[in-house]
């Protein structure tokens, strides 16, 4: 069967990867365009490029999901698309065009954690699990029906970039299983229970910010507070990166755990310098 792979981070291009791999090769990748990135604004490719275009595969990058797309997409008579991480919300009559319709593949379990951060979040709200979730998409965000889940175990050492990864390969096991029997997955598929439907925002410099005086209570008498911030450095690293500020000096927490229920730095940067391990 003949598909069409939508994503563009890291997180896709696990998944796009693995797809590949396992002889499942799209017949074009559609992601985000090549964009600046870092300090010096290198213009940089997306990750799914980058495997793309390693194995061969064709590469649309539209700044806008228009007519000529459309028109792009019908000429392929695709069976199905996947959509994992895409950047871009797609129209309904785009995600029509596959005679099966459009697999959403999304980081959480359903309808738990819909929106731009359910992996950020699970770490945030210190959930002991989580999991992925593929699901049929419909114009509504991350609403339609099931077609499979799995749960997943987070450790107390995940970040957000290890929890990202696993999820990834998680999401690519899932998919790599039940794509042998899409059809008769995709007629079973199960509507969400929207009573229990949250959402997740997109997270921005200012939520990674720790008052300077939070942090000496969550060292020196630790509890919650304690907890609060370790699960922030964990859910937001590496970006937006958590940061206070001392002596006038932004320094980055980049690692720390929690002895004795209070907070232990153990590794910091102050801006412009190269990070540092602490004892």
């Amino acid at each position: 069967m003949k598909f069409i792979f939508f994503g563009s981070p890291e997180f896709a291009a696990i998944i796009l990867e693995k797809l590949i791999n396992t002889e499942y090769i799209p017949s074009a990748v559609i992601c985000s365009p090549d964009k600046p990135a870092g300090r010096k604004k290198i213009i940089t490719p997306p990750p799914t490029k980058i495997i793309a275009q390693k194995h061969n595969t064709p590469v649309w990058q539209p700044e806008k999901l228009d007519d000529y797309l459309i028109a792009k997409l019908l000429n392929y008579k695709p069976d199905f698309f996947i959509v994992a991480a895409y950047s871009k919300i797609i129209p309904k009559e785009i995600l029509e065009i596959p005679q099966l319709g459009t697999i959403g593949v999304h980081p959480s379990l359903l309808p738990k954690y819909r929106g731009a951060s359910p992996i950020q979040t699970a770490i945030l709200n210190n959930d002991e699990k989580t999991g992925t979730t593929l699901y049929l998409m419909d114009e509504k965000m991350d609403h339609g029906g099931i077609i499979s889940n799995l749960k997943f175990q987070i450790s107390n050492f995940d970040t957000y970039e290890t929890l990202m990864q696993k999820l990834a390969e998680l999401s690519a096991n899932l998919l790599i299983e039940i794509l042998p029997n899409i059809e008769e997955k995709i007629k079973n598929v199960k509507p969400q229970n929207e009573s229990e439907a949250t959402y997740t925002k997109k997270f921005q410099t200012e939520d990674a910010f720790i008052k300077p005086e939070n942090l000496e209570k969550a060292e020196k008498e630790g509890g919650k507070i304690a907890n609060e911030i370790n699960n922030k450095i964990r859910a937001f690293y590496p970006e937006p990166g958590v940061y206070t500020f001392i002596n006038n000096k932004r320094i980055k927490l980049l690692e720390a755990k929690i002895i004795d229920n209070k907070l232990k730095l153990t590794k910091t940067q102050i801006e412009g310098k190269t990070p540092v391990a602490l004892n």
